[in-house]
Parts: structure tokens; C-alpha cells; sequence
């Protein structure tokens, strides 16, 4: 009796302090300022002309004007209890709480609408206990200061609906035309979406998406919202889905606005409280050419049945401006962005990294070594043995130039070991490069994983002939009454030399030169009848990733194909990006003056054998014109270092 007298004590103790905590809680959000919803997050993009591309208020729509079938259907899906309650489900939180005490994770929440709608305006998605708790006192003061007409109405033009935010830009999106005509099938396919974007949007997995309708459509009949025969023909009833946004005709605009609004939280200049009063202005760096000239290559090469993923991103190598950009093959059914996220291995796009440090260093663009099979030996017994793709080697000596052009891989390691390999690795971070890289042999073929916005950055140095970028996508920024609160204004910096750049950039055309047919073909030479302007080229292929990346003085362009989840490059992937690449550069310059570099005053071009680097003459059948600092120009012979690698680096070679 004592026992249960002690339990019942402790209840009433835990019951006592629940209610004063609640009373203490709605009395602070009574008493502090109103925080505002309306236009909380509003904002307007602008492309690099100055014209709206992106507004998330345009589409706002009155509870009034959303069809009822919606409305009940998310209430009766979501928050049974909405008008009931002050902003939490105490019996829904309570079984929450246990089931995640007995799994020992927070992978069950029991969120109501005004919490989600608390959430999807002011914090993010982490499980964490500190964010459940802002999460509380920001639904606190909502339900302290707003109707539950006003929070419902905010919190359906601001959920996510598979990619795609608010009910009339949902709406729109999938069914061509406004909530207020949303159907009870339609209302009850949308309604689903929200517990799971990614997988209950009917684009992404009709089968899963109708199992989520059904569970809609019983839960509302369980209700008594409509009879038995409505749900049945509801459920049965055939949707027609568009697929297509009313905000942009630019399909995956949705990547950029993201990365917006990534960067507008990460500049420090601007006050949080700002961004989060809304009303903002945001001039952003899209070219919308860029931007068109990519979404259309990407559809013509790839296709709905195919799981291959692709990142695509145009900057302008003067500033850093991300000119366009892909984060992936559909928004609306993933809103991962790849290029500026996700980390991969770059494969042979490294490669430019390294050949300019060995012009740095000494080499040239003749400077020979032997391609062919490779062992090389190492301390602690360890070996290493890089492969050509398809096994194909010279079997004697090519040149810097005909390494470029064939992507050799002995080439390159031999490269990176005569060099030091912390050399590779200083001249990335030189170029920029922030992520992690392994001091290994075999970093000189791109096996660290690097993003692809750290790519193009670094690469958009070579393109301005050796001046650092920062890549960014906003221009700036103006409050509601059009005064200017941040304006992009960085330095440039000359981290390289223009002299050697120029050379390098030469060597990155010979990917589609004719001149380098011979025991191989050039990495690109596939591409060369859809090229008519001059450009540098890189390619990169790993198991598991595609790269390309090239450039000229108006634009970087880089394209990534590969799975999410790391599987095998198949031989039916192995052309998108190629094929992406040509048509979104060309497509996107096709109005621009092929303009190439200007040759610096202490570079001189050399007739030389572009294999073996022997100087050639005009009669020659095999030449091409190489690029040297003056006083480094072959007069006579190779230069050859293939003799002093083997003294400096013990190496086997296979029989």
C-alpha cells in the first residue's frame, strides 16, 4: 500500500509540474512578440538578367479557395485532434516517447501540424532532442498567436509535397490545375505525400504512393468524412499525372533555388532575423540560357527507366558564378543535390592538377616517360600496379601531350612518384580543393572523392588563366524596400602561373585532336564532329563514376553520371556524360565569339612528333605544335626522364 501510495504521489508531482510548465510556456509566448508567418521565408529570385524566376509567396492560396477534400484528408491523416488541441498531442507523444525508449533511437515522432509548420519555417530536420525543443516553443507561441485557420492555411502552402512546396504549387505540378479543383482522389493521392516525399510521391513510386492513398482515403472513412463508396472510387479512380512545375519553365530550377537559399543563410552580413522576416530580393548568378542549354541536354540523353543519377553545373570562370546548375536527374523525386553534396571519386579529371605542378617543376610538354605495363615496388613489400584503360599502353615513350590525350595512368603515376606525392596534394589545395585527400600512389588517378562544385572552382582557375574563384549564386541581396544589404565583392588572387597554365590548357585540347590517332585514340575524339568551338577537356572514369569537365574564357562546364549507391558504371551508361557535356556547352555558347587564349610573350610553339616529342619538320607525317617556356623548347633529341625515374624510384615491370 505504501508502494502504490509513493507511485501515486510521484504521478501527481510529474502532473503538477507538466501543467505549471505548460502554463509558464504559453504564458511566455503570450507575453513575448508576436513572430510572423506570413512572410516568414518569402522570397524573390532573380536570374542574372534581373527577371523573377522563383517567388514562394506568388503561389499562396486562402484556406477558403483549398478544396475541402484536402483539408480533411490532412487532418484526418496528419492531426486528427488539430482542433482540439494547443499545439501537441500529449497521448500521441507519450506512446512516441515509449517506443523510442524501447528502440533507443527518435526514429517515432507524434508531431502535429503546428509543430511540423514550426519546423518547415524556422529549423531543420535533425532528430535531435535540442531541436524537438525549439520545435515546442515555436508551436507554443504559433498556437499562442494565430488561429488554427491561420496555422492550417500557412502550414499547407508551405509543406513539402515530393519536391514541390505548397498545395497550389503541388496542385499545379502534378494535376495542372488550382487546389481549390483538387478531387478526392487527387486530395487524397497529395495528402499522402508529406510523411515521406522522397518515397510517396506517385512519380517516384506510384505502387507505395497508392498504398498511401488507401491509407487516406480508410483513415478519413474511419472518421466519417465520406462512405464506403466514395473511398472505393477514390481509390480505383485512374490520375493522370503532369509532372510539370506553373513556377519556372526551367524543370530543375528547384537545385539552384536550394543552394540560394543555402548560401543567404551562410552569409554573415545579413541578420537571421532578416532572412526570416521575408520579403527578401535575391539576385542570383542563373544565366538562364545556361541553365536551359543543361535541363535540355540531360533529357535528351537520359530517360525516366534508367536509376543513373547525374550533376551538372556552368560557371563563369572571371567571378565563380554558378551559371546553371543539376543536383540531379529529377527533383521532384529527389531533392539530394549532387553537385555541391555529394563527394565522389574524380577519376583522371585530378590529372590537370598534377601536370601542372610537373610544368612547375621542370617538365614540359614533351617530357617523355615509358608507357607500359607497371609494376612499382615499395616499402613493406607493398606493390602497386595501375592499369591503362583497356590495357593499352605504348610500350615505349610518349609525352606529357600524349598522356593528356589518352588519359595514360602510368604516365601519371610515374608523374606523381617523381614529383613527391605531397605535391599533388598541395597543389589541390592550391587550387582550392577542401576536401580530404589520400597522400597514396594512387591519387594521381582520382581515387579521393572530391564534390563537384570544388571541381569546377578549380578547374575555372585554369579558364582564367590562374586566378582563384570562389563559386557562389547569389549577387546580392535587397530588403523589401529595395535597399542593398549584400553585394558579392571578392578579390582575385593569382595563385598560378599564366605562362604554364597556357600550356596546359593547349594539352587539354589534344582529347579531340586527330593529330594524336595512333596506337590510341584521344579521350574525346568521339565528340570532335559536334565541336566548333576550341576547348579544354578533361575526362575522368572510376567503377563507380563518369566525369567530364572542359572549358574555354566564357564558361567551366562538368557533367557526373554515376548510382547513389556506388554500384558499377554498366557499358550503357558509359556515354551520358560525354554526350550531356558537348550539347550544353555548345548549346550555351552558340551566341558567344569563340574567343581562346591570347599566347604570353615568354611561350614559343615547337614542331614536334606528339607522341615521342622528337622534333619534327613540316614534311613530317606525324606532327603537331607543342607549347614550351621559351629557353625549354627541345632543340634536339627527347627529353626524356624515364632513366632518372628509375634511379630515383625502384620500379618492376611486368614480363
Amino acid at each position: 500500500m505504501k508502494i502504490l501510495k509513493k507511485i501515486i504521489n510521484i504521478i501527481g508531482i510529474m502532473v503538477f509540474i507538466f501543467l505549471i510548465g505548460n502554463i509558464c510556456l504559453y504564458l511566455y509566448c503570450y507575453i513575448t512578440p508576436k513572430i510572423s508567418i506570413e512572410k516568414t521565408q518569402s522570397y524573390y529570385l532573380y536570374d542574372s538578367d534581373d527577371n523573377l524566376i522563383f517567388s514562394d509567396s506568388d503561389n499562396w492560396i486562402s484556406l477558403d479557395n483549398i478544396s475541402d477534400y484536402l483539408i480533411d484528408a490532412t487532418i484526418y491523416t496528419e492531426d486528427k485532434y488539430f482542433y482540439k488541441h494547443l499545439g501537441f498531442d500529449y497521448l500521441r507523444i507519450l506512446k512516441a516517447v515509449l517506443n523510442n525508449m524501447k528502440t533507443k533511437s527518435l526514429s517515432e515522432g507524434a508531431s502535429t501540424i503546428t509543430q511540423q509548420y514550426a519546423r518547415n519555417l524556422f529549423l531543420n530536420y535533425d532528430k535531435t532532442w535540442s531541436r524537438k525543443i525549439d520545435e515546442a516553443i515555436l508551436a507554443a507561441e504559433i498556437e499562442t498567436h494565430y488561429t488554427k485557420e491561420e496555422i492550417l492555411e500557412g502550414y499547407l502552402n508551405t509543406i513539402n509535397y515530393g519536391g514541390v512546396f505548397g498545395i497550389e504549387n503541388a496542385s499545379y505540378y502534378y494535376f495542372g490545375h488550382s487546389a481549390s479543383d483538387l478531387n478526392l482522389a487527387e486530395a487524397s493521392m497529395l495528402a499522402g505525400i508529406p510523411q515521406s516525399p522522397s518515397n510517396y510521391s506517385p512519380l517516384v513510386n506510384e505502387e507505395l504512393a497508392k498504398k498511401r492513398q488507401n491509407t487516406v482515403l480508410k483513415s478519413m472513412y474511419n472518421n466519417g468524412v465520406i462512405n464506403e463508396n466514395e473511398m472505393k472510387m477514390a481509390y480505383s479512380q485512374n490520375l493522370e499525372y503532369i509532372g510539370k512545375s506553373n513556377l519556372s519553365d526551367l524543370e530543375n530550377v528547384l537545385y539552384f533555388r536550394d543552394a540560394v537559399l543555402e548560401e543567404l543563410y551562410s552569409i554573415d552580413t545579413i541578420p537571421k532575423s532578416l532572412i526570416d522576416t521575408g520579403g527578401l530580393k535575391i539576385y542570383t548568378t542563373l544565366d538562364k540560357k545556361a541553365q536551359q542549354s543543361l535541363e535540355n541536354a540531360v533529357s535528351t540523353y537520359m530517360s525516366d527507366d534508367t536509376e543513373i543519377q547525374v550533376a551538372g553545373m556552368v560557371m563563369d570562370p572571371e567571378d565563380g558564378g554558378v551559371l546553371a546548375m543539376i543536383g540531379g536527374y529529377d527533383y521532384s523525386v529527389s531533392q539530394y543535390n549532387r553537385a555541391t553534396t555529394a563527394k565522389r571519386q574524380v577519376g583522371s579529371t585530378i590529372k590537370p592538377f598534377l601536370y601542372y605542378a610537373a610544368l612547375e617543376n621542370g617538365f614540359t610538354s614533351a617530357s617523355c616517360f615509358t608507357s607500359e605495363k607497371t609494376t612499382f615496388n615499395f616499402s613493406s613489400n607493398q606493390t602497386y600496379t595501375p592499369k591503362n584503360y583497356n590495357d593499352t599502353y605504348a610500350n615505349g615513350s610518349i609525352t606529357m601531350g600524349a598522356a593528356i590525350s589518352y588519359s595514360d595512368n602510368i604516365y601519371a603515376v610515374k608523374t606523381h612518384l617523381f614529383l613527391g606525392e605531397s605535391t599533388l596534394v598541395n597543389m589541390a589545395k592550391r587550387l582550392g580543393i577542401t576536401s580530404n585527400l589520400d597522400n597514396v600512389p594512387s591519387l594521381a588517378l582520382g581515387t579521393s572523392e572530391i564534390s563537384m562544385v570544388e571541381m569546377v572552382e578549380a578547374y575555372s582557375t585554369f579558364a582564367n588563366m590562374g586566378y582563384n574563384v570562389d563559386g557562389h549564386f547569389i549577387e546580392r541581396v535587397e530588403d523589401s524596400d529595395g535597399n542593398v544589404i549584400y553585394e558579392y565583392n571578392k578579390e582575385k588572387e593569382a595563385v598560378l602561373n599564366s605562362n604554364l597554365v597556357y600550356i596546359l590548357n593547349e594539352m587539354l585540347t589534344y582529347t579531340y585532336d586527330k593529330s594524336f590517332i595512333d596506337y590510341n585514340y584521344p579521350t574525346v575524339i568521339s565528340l570532335l564532329p559536334k565541336i566548333t568551338n576550341k576547348y579544354s577537356i578533361k575526362t575522368g572514369t572510376t567503377d563507380t563514376d563518369m566525369w567530364i569537365i572542359g572549358y574555354n574564357k566564357n564558361a567551366v562546364v562538368s557533367i557526373w553520371n554515376g548510382y547513389d549507391d556506388n554500384r558499377n558504371i554498366t557499358s550503357d551508361d558509359a556515354d551520358y556524360h560525354k554526350n550531356i557535356w558537348i550539347d550544353t556547352i555548345e548549346s550555351y555558347l552558340s551566341d558567344k565569339d569563340n574567343e581562346w587564349y591570347v599566347m604570353p610573350e615568354n611561350v614559343v610553339g615547337v614542331l614536334v612528333n606528339p607522341i615521342n616529342g622528337e622534333l619534327a619538320t613540316e614534311d613530317d607525317e606525324k606532327k603537331k605544335v607543342f607549347y614550351f617556356l621559351k629557353g625549354t623548347e627541345p632543340s634536339y633529341g627527347l627529353t626524356d626522364l624515364e632513366e632518372v625515374f628509375r634511379e630515383d624510384n625502384e620500379v618492376v615491370i611486368d614480363p
